[in-house]
C-alpha cells in the first residue's frame, strides 16, 4: 500500500521510535520504461522497465500488470545491453522517471520511503508472500503498522509512479 507522506521528517522520527533495521537509504533509482511505438504495453495494462540503481549498483528487469499488484523483477548485469534489446524487439523508451528510495523493515514488513522531484514524498507498506489466504490479514496489519505513522486511507495513493509522473508531465 502506497501512501502519500507529507513530512519526512515526521516520517523518519516516527521510524526512529520502532525497532528496524535499514537496507538502503537514499539510493538513486533511474527508471527507462519501454513501449511499441502503437503503446500495445500500455494497452494492456502492462509496462516494461530497466532500473539502475545507484550507489548500490543494482541493475534490474522490471515487468508490471496486467494486473494492479503484479510486478516481476530480475537482477541483470548489463542494463545497457537489455536496453538495446528491447530496441531490437521495438520497443522505444518513452519515459525516463528517478527517484530517491530508502528501503527499512520492521519486522517481516518492508517500508520503502520514496521521493519523486515535482511530486513528493511516498511511503510504500508491504510484505511479500506466496500465500494468498493471508493476504487480509497482512493488509490489516500494514495497516496498523501505516497508523502509527499518522498515515490513514485519506492518504493512500493507488496511481502509479509511471501515472503520476505522465500527470506531471502534461501540466
Amino acid at each position: 500500500m502506497k501512501y502519500r507522506v507529507e513530512s519526512k521528517s515526521d516520517f523518519l522520527q516516527v521510524l526512529g521510535s520502532l525497532p528496524h533495521e535499514v537496507m538502503l537509504i537514499d539510493n538513486t533509482e533511474t527508471d527507462w520504461y519501454f513501449d511499441s511505438p502503437e503503446h500495445a504495453l500500455a494497452a494492456q495494462n502492462k509496462s516494461v522497465a530497466i532500473r539502475e540503481m545507484e550507489p548500490s549498483g543494482i541493475k534490474l528487469w522490471i515487468v508490471k500488470g496486467p494486473e494492479a499488484d503484479r510486478c516481476e523483477a530480475t537482477n541483470i548485469t548489463d542494463a545497457k545491453a537489455a536496453k538495446s534489446m528491447l530496441a531490437t524487439m521495438g520497443y522505444e523508451p518513452y519515459l525516463l522517471m528517478k527517484k530517491v528510495r530508502s528501503i527499512y523493515f520492521v519486522g517481516p514488513y518492508h517500508i520503502t520511503l520514496d521521493f519523486l522531484d515535482g511530486i513528493g514524498h511516498f511511503a510504500e507498506f508491504a510484505i511479500m508472500t506466496n500465500d494468498e489466504s493471508l493476504l487480509a490479514k497482512y493488509k490489516g496489519e500494514l495497516e496498523q503498522l501505516a497508523k502509527q505513522f499518522g498515515l490513514t486511507s485519506k492518504d493512500l495513493e493507488h496511481r502509479s509512479y509511471r501515472t503520476l509522473y505522465q500527470l506531471r508531465s502534461t501540466l
